[in-house]
């Protein structure tokens, strides 16, 4: 990639780079002191977004103090699951920028955004047993990045009225994101200002749209960075990277996943391989302590049918053609990859730099929130997160006792289980019962028992997967013989869905969390 004079393609080609800078200075001065809708500037961290933000500062940098009144808050949305190394890199990025604004009095405010504990990767994969996401089912985008970049925004617009987001997108990073820019151009009420469909009340400015990777290496290698963080490092850090992209803010589902480039989830599986943080550890010896998430990360990527129950996550039966569709991460399959988590963590802490000795992968408030899950919504009440985390971390779980919660001890459990002779679902049906019992004994008024008990038969009906095969092969021979309308998936006791007629992977994923 170029890093001096300009390709004949540059945005600076025709009237030179001091030129163009100066103009579009110039522009986001007058946009900014148009009117009073405060600004949302989307920073990652990367090459673009910090591109935008120097232009911002610079441009406000140039105006009388008394003129910088409106508000400038950058956000930066942590998914919590962020490749250790750049999330550390953005942190400290946040805090150096937070404290030169306020020496240099300049009306930015930076804010680290994270999605919400329900909402966490660990909490909906391990807790509630949601499939590691595939491009046909990516629950992960909008509870990670959408939600909380959103929230931030819509409160801004309930104080303000309006909102002007400021982004780095480019038309030169894709031919989708060209098409997708030039569309929304065409309905501009405003120059430069391009409607926001998903988020009303909030307009969309991308001062940088018609650069190429080369012109914003350019800027960036030119002119110092204005709040005191190294571009240069920034250069070391895309260096060697298989993909020059980055993680812009995410406002809709219609942004492609950016798992492969080096600001993007170290457990993204939207793309076939991580190929940034391969890079990133082949390149660098000091960087091998990440191996095991690139493990857990491929392990996560792999065929998972047999990780799976194959009842949907309310219990029922759902075929397509003759093949049932697969629901969500059983038991097992959950507490193996809490234990291979915690195990990533361990290492890390253990054999790692200094500076990933206290690196965190799942939170306190994370693990919690799995354990309430596994326990009170899944009736899994032998309670065996703090067990697991044990024989993880050769550590004691520090979060509190659960007794109350618990219908048998220990002893009992494993009785169980000795009675039922190895058949999980018979196991998991006597275990739910027990529980439902426990729960409304107590109650004044035990309203919802009939309900609960009826749910847990639903899910422990069947013998197995080639059980509830069967049963679904033959009502469905028996509805197309008497000519009779299909059944509502929900109607009656064991009601079987409808075959789709959808691709089977985006039914099967869809599936397991319904």
């Amino acid at each position: 990639m170029s890093r001096g004079k300009p390709t004949p393609n540059s945005v600076f080609a025709a009237d030179g780079y001091s030129a163009v800078i100066e103009r579009l200075t110039t522009e986001i001065q007058e946009l900014y002191l148009t009117d009073h809708i405060p600004w949302v500037v989307g920073y990652s961290g990367g090459k673009d977004s910090t591109a935008v933000l120097q232009l911002v500062w610079l441009a406000l940098a140039g105006l009388p103090a008394e003129q910088r009144k409106k508000p400038v808050h950058v956000i930066s949305t942590d998914t919590l699951v962020e490749n250790p190394v750049v999330a550390a890199w953005v942190a400290r990025s946040l805090d150096v920028l937070a404290d030169a604004a306020r020496t240099a009095a300049m009306p930015i405010t930076p804010h680290r955004l994270t999605p919400s504990v329900e909402d966490s990767f660990w909490v909906n994969l391990i807790g509630r047993g949601y499939p590691a996401p595939r491009p046909k089912f990516r629950w992960c985008t909008e509870r990670l990045k959408i939600n909380p970049s959103n929230t931030f925004i819509r409160n801004v617009v309930r104080d303000h009225g309006e909102a002007i987001l400021v982004l780095g997108t480019r038309k030169a990073e894709s031919a989708g994101r060209s098409s997708r820019m030039t569309k929304l151009e065409g309905r501009r009420i405003r120059d430069k200002l391009s409607p926001n469909g998903n988020l009303p009340n909030s307009l969309v400015y991308s001062p940088i749209e018609d650069w190429s990777n080369d012109d914003v290496w350019m800027f960036l290698m030119q002119t110092p960075n204005p709040w005191g963080y190294s571009n240069k490092d920034l250069l070391t850090m895309y260096s060697g990277a298989s993909a020059d992209g980055e993680c812009p803010l995410v406002v809709d589902s219609s942004t492609p996943s950016c798992g492969d480039s080096r600001f993007g989830c170290w457990v993204c599986t939207l793309v076939d391989k991580d190929k940034s943080m391969s890079a990133m550890i082949q390149n660098d010896d000091e960087k091998e302590w990440m191996l095991p998430l690139l493990a857990l990360r491929d392990e996560l990527d792999a065929p998972d049918r047999t990780k799976r129950d194959f009842r949907r996550m309310n219990g029922r039966i759902q075929l397509f053609n003759d093949d049932l569709i697969h629901g969500p991460y059983t038991q097992e399959a959950r507490e193996h990859w809490l234990r291979k988590l915690l195990e990533a963590q361990t290492y890390i802490r253990k054999t790692g730099p200094d500076n990933v000795r206290d690196l965190e992968l799942v939170s306190a408030a994370e693990l919690e929130e799995i354990r309430r899950i596994w326990v009170i919504e899944k009736h899994e009440f032998e309670d065996r997160l703090p067990v697991v985390y044990r024989e993880a971390t050769k550590s004691d779980y520090p979060g509190k006792a659960m007794d109350d919660h618990l219908p048998l001890n220990a002893d009992d459990v494993q009785l169980l289980r000795d009675l039922t002779e190895g058949d999980r679902v018979h196991f998991e049906l006597v275990r739910e019962l027990l529980d439902v019992e426990q729960r409304h004994r107590t109650m004044t008024r035990r309203a919802g028992l009939f309900d609960a008990l009826e749910g847990a038969l639903k899910r422990g009906f069947y013998t197995d997967a080639a059980d509830a095969t069967e049963r679904a092969l033959r009502r469905r021979d028996l509805q197309a013989k008497s000519k009779e309308p299909a059944s509502d998936p929900h109607a009656g006791l064991f009601g079987i869905a409808e075959s789709f007629t959808r691709p089977v992977d985006a039914i099967d994923e869809e599936a397991a969390h319904q």
